[in-house]
């Protein structure tokens, strides 16, 4: 099924893409919000800039973007795959329990915020570019796997990492030691155990846009984890 959304609302574009069942393709994307939104197991590429959440809710769709994507990329999603072939907004990731997303280019502000695993899923994000902002801010599981490709003197991530981190971990490509992390979290350079633990990630990443997943795993990665299970603890027990 094709549907040509050049002169349609979002309402509209949601409508006409529930109304199949079948995979789709969404040609002159401009904008239009909650595309995919809550899709069970099938295939939508869009051709174009989605607007705002798509994905949100995602129940085991694969979603394919040949182009940017606004934010809220994948909010709350439960299952399934998002591959962007450019760069993503802010809280790309938000809350995120279950599932994939794979982005060719850079994310913006508070990417894999409030990422959480879920029973016996494990999120996972794949940047190839670099991040703003409070990258991995309260994430309480996953994993945010950060490549620093086409970074142009741009830091791999920008300030505040891993604010409020209580779960999961972060594997940036970087010594990162011009990155201040808070107090709750440890940064250590990656293990080749550890880095065994992302290759599936890496070899997907590169067979989707292309790359040497040799090369990339031979860099070297900062593993990001809470200190301790529990790193608030201290703030609420009376001494």
């Amino acid at each position: 099924m094709v549907i040509d959304a050049r002169e349609m609302d979002y309402t509209a574009l949601n409508r006409a893409v529930r109304s199949s069942r079948e995979d789709c393709v969404i040609d002159n994307c401009l904008g239009q919000r909650f595309i995919a939104a809550g899709e069970p197991e099938r295939e939508i590429v869009v051709n174009g800039i989605p607007g705002n959440a798509l994905g949100a809710y995602l129940n085991g769709a694969r979603v394919v973007v040949n182009g940017n994507a606004q934010d809220a990329v994948g909010d709350t999603m439960n299952d399934g795959v998002i591959v962007v072939h450019g760069d993503l907004g802010d809280t790309a990731g938000y809350a995120m329990r279950g599932g994939a997303i794979y982005a060719a280019g850079n994310a913006g502000y508070r990417a894999g915020i409030h990422m959480k695993a879920y029973k016996d899923r494990l999120p996972v994000m794949v940047i190839g570019g670099c991040t703003g902002s409070f990258l991995g801010e309260y994430q309480a599981g996953g994993l945010i796997i950060v490549l620093g490709l086409h970074r142009d003197g741009r830091p791999i991530v920008s300030n505040f990492p891993g604010t409020g981190m209580h779960g999961g971990r972060m594997f940036l490509r970087s010594r990162c030691q011009d990155v201040l992390f808070p107090e709750q979290v440890t940064a250590h350079p990656a293990a080749e155990e550890e880095k065994a633990e992302i290759r599936p990630y890496i070899l997907e990443f590169c067979r989707l846009f292309g790359g040497d997943p040799e090369a990339l795993l031979s860099g070297e990665f900062t593993v990001v984890a809470p200190d301790s299970d529990n790193p608030y603890h201290q703030l609420y027990v009376e001494n």
